[in-house]
């Protein structure tokens, strides 16, 4: 594979510019009390009840069933699985030292390294790279584990040291992650045995059914960010530019992460197609859901925000450069 970066560079820019504009959006939205607090709040239950549980469908209802798109699917599953392991240890390896000062900041600092925007930066992103489709058919597997992790292993971050937040074992199994999961992957697999034949009367209300996931999961980028732009507004700007940790936190989330997870896909022998893959999935920023949660549970929104921020502001100049480094480890 090689990546033709007068394609890449562009859409990417296309995508950051988008978040930037949306962004922009919600902090005027603050600044004018469109959205308050009560709305801030009410948006984000929203998008983590609704909109993601229906993207995280759409996405997998979407992919068309063959034994050839089944075979990726489960390839890439456990490639996602696997670097949700390796970024949540590496995560929390980082910000042990980092508790004793403020022990909110380092629950998030270490949230968002370890959730990354998978699906509005990483789906256009694959695209680029593999071809319109496959690559967002490949992160629509991806994103899997991403929404199985966040509600599991997310969740214990945010519950550290507060007792209204409980993981419990079947919070663990049914949550806004898992059900939709289960769901997505099942409609995927019964699709030769539940999907109606073309011009039968059940097809016009699969299509609707079909047509209802994809609305209601594409309000979770919109929002989303407009949220994320609202918390932006909550706190000086200033602070964020003049902030080092986020510097720090931004140098490991696009770039020690994703090379680190190179290499190691490169060593185990993964073929080209997937050294890409991980790399573009590492590289991308933090996910907007980490502001959506903090936003939730009061755990620094206003940090949380800027994390977000900072990460997709700065990934337009790492983005391109790990890639171009993955492109050269595949020619070895």
């Amino acid at each position: 594979e090689t990546i033709d970066m007068l394609d890449f560079f562009p859409r990417l820019l296309t995508i950051i510019l988008t978040l930037f504009f949306l962004m922009i959006c919600g902090y005027i939205c603050r600044k004018t009390k469109i959205i308050d607090d009560k709305a801030s709040k009410a948006l984000s239950r929203l998008i983590v009840t609704v909109g993601q549980p229906m993207m995280i469908i759409g996405a997998l209802n979407n992919i068309k069933f063959s034994k050839e798109n089944l075979t990726t699917g489960w390839q890439v599953l456990l490639i996602s699985l696997v670097m949700h392991v390796l970024m949540a240890t590496m995560a929390f390896l980082i910000c042990r030292p980092m508790r004793k000062g403020n022990f909110d900041r380092a629950k998030v600092f270490e949230f968002s390294l370890v959730f990354a925007n998978a699906g509005f930066i990483g789906f256009p992103i694959l695209d680029s790279i593999f071809g319109n489709g496959i690559g967002s058919f490949m992160g629509a597997f991806y994103v899997v584990f991403f929404n199985i992790f966040i509600w599991t292993w997310g969740i214990l971050i945010l519950s550290r040291e507060r007792d209204d937040i409980k993981l419990t074992p079947k919070k663990i199994l049914i949550n806004y992650g898992t059900v939709p999961c289960a769901i997505g992957v099942l409609l995927f697999l019964l699709q030769p045995y539940i999907l109606p034949a073309e011009g039968s009367l059940l097809a016009p209300a699969y299509d609707a059914l079909s047509q209802m996931f994809d609305y209601l999961g594409s309000l979770c980028t919109p929002i989303s960010v407009l949220v994320t732009g609202s918390l932006l507004a909550t706190m000086p700007l200033s602070d964020m530019f003049k902030n080092g940790r986020l510097y720090l936190h931004s140098g490991i989330k696009l770039l020690v992460f994703p090379i680190v997870l190179c290499l190691l896909a490169k060593l185990v022998g993964l073929n080209d197609t997937y050294v890409l893959l991980v790399t573009a999935m590492a590289g991308v920023p933090s996910a907007a859901m980490v502001t959506m949660l903090a936003e939730l549970h009061d755990i620094e929104p206003g940090y949380a925000s800027q994390s977000v921020g900072m990460t997709s502001i700065l990934s337009t100049a790492t983005l391109p450069l790990v890639m171009l480094f993955a492109q050269w480890v595949v020619t070895w």
